[in-house]
């Protein structure tokens, strides 16, 4: 890239995909490529079979169940809007309480602001300690019978924090709340357990899991799911349609009208399978080891300070630099062949808890290594004296 070896540090938007991703979507386009569900032919009858093969493996990995607790949706944006549109026009109403931490990703917010706005709840930000982790004290204040639900991060996207979910979970169930968690940058850094967890919604994205674009699941309960209405009409959604009226299909595919994204769930399946080939344990002590050496280095950059300390934390280093803006941190970074993201990194509320508008982030995965945060310390030691 520009002259130089790639160093990916942008993991946090998404991650570069495996070979055997790719080789399984070129196999499934060049030698299975079908339509699913309603075929009778052999194609149509594999692809069926990989679809579905998918959908078992994402319970697995999430330790869900049964298959029948996974929908598939588009990512992470579609899972949460189609839990606000299906479970949320359904169960909220005016005085009600949604509480969205202050870390939360745009994508955990604006779904419910518009349900609020519908519904005419409230959505109550429960704000962070200096530090980035939530105030939990602050949370367990706002908690009420007026909370119907708390939507929350397994992992932030711009401070890495990793909240407390399980604790969080139980407490928001004794007051009848349900909880969604929002696994978008946790999924591909530690093992996940809805059960453990007692999570009632949980989502996340395929790209984000070095699987391909337009993919991810979302999780409910199964006495949840079963209560959620329709939120697309059309095919696959129904087992009989008349003028007089419509049947609808059972769950999971009640929530999944039109042809889905068979590809990307090929993709997600070979990415899953890929994954979980490794010790899990050892790839989250790995990536933990490699932060360490990230906050080391970058401490010895001159006027560099990183958000965020929270003790529990997933390798996302979101900085600033004095005298330098974001953009042009990225731009002299790239200009070494070294990928990181700048803005505002959807997360707009989180930044300004830090009076901050845009900063520079550099997340981290399985596959970087300590020679390329090198390279990145480097480069920003340059640019500094470089003035």
């Amino acid at each position: 890239m520009n002259g130089h070896p790639l160093v990916w540090l942008d993991n946090g938007a998404t991650t570069q995909k495996p070979r055997q991703v790719i080789e399984a979507l070129a196999g499934f386009y060049g030698s299975a490529n079908s339509n699913i569900h309603r075929g009778a032919h052999t194609m149509a009858r594999e692809a069926t079979e990989a679809f579905e093969a998918g959908r078992a493996a994402v319970a697995r990995f999430l330790g869900a169940a049964s298959p029948d607790d996974i929908v598939f949706v588009r990512g992470t944006t579609e899972g949460i809007n189609l839990v606000a549109q299906s479970w949320g026009r359904a169960n909220l109403g005016p005085g009600d309480d949604i509480l969205v931490p202050v870390l939360e990703h745009h994508s955990n917010i604006v779904p419910w602001q518009m349900v609020a706005k519908e519904t005419r709840a409230r959505v109550v930000p429960v704000p962070l300690r200096p530090d980035g982790r939530i105030d939990l004290d602050a949370y367990a204040d706002l908690l009420s019978m007026r909370t119907q639900l708390v939507a929350l991060s397994h992992a932030s996207n711009v401070l890495g924090t990793v909240p407390p979910v399980r604790e969080m979970t139980a407490l928001a169930h004794r007051y009848g709340a349900k909880v969604l968690v929002d696994g978008a940058q946790a999924v591909a850094h530690f093992p996940v357990d809805v059960q453990d967890l007692d999570a009632d919604f949980y989502v996340f994205s395929g790209h984000k899991l070095f699987a391909p674009t337009g993919i991810g699941a979302l999780y409910a309960k199964p006495d949840v799911l079963r209560e959620m209405a329709p939120w697309q009409g059309g095919g696959n959604m129904i087992e009989s349609v008349d003028f007089t009226g419509t049947t609808y299909a059972p769950v999971p595919h009640l929530l999944e009208a039109g042809t889905g994204h068979i590809s990307g769930v090929v993709g997600l399946l070979a990415a899953l399978n890929w994954l979980t080939s490794f010790d899990r344990d050892a790839v989250t002590a790995y990536e933990t080891a490699l932060m360490a050496h990230a906050q080391q280095a970058l401490a010895t950059v001159p006027g560099l300070e990183l958000l965020g300390s929270a003790p529990e934390r997933i390798g996302v280093l979101t900085f600033t630099l004095a005298g330098h803006d974001p953009a042009g941190i990225a731009e002299w970074l790239d200009r070494d062949g070294i990928a990181v993201r700048a803005g505002h990194h959807c997360a707009q509320p989180a930044l300004a808890h830090y009076g901050l508008a845009s900063a520079a982030r550099a997340s981290l995965a399985l596959y970087n290594t300590p020679e390329e945060v090198d390279k990145l310390v480097a480069s920003l030691q340059q640019l500094q004296q470089a003035g």
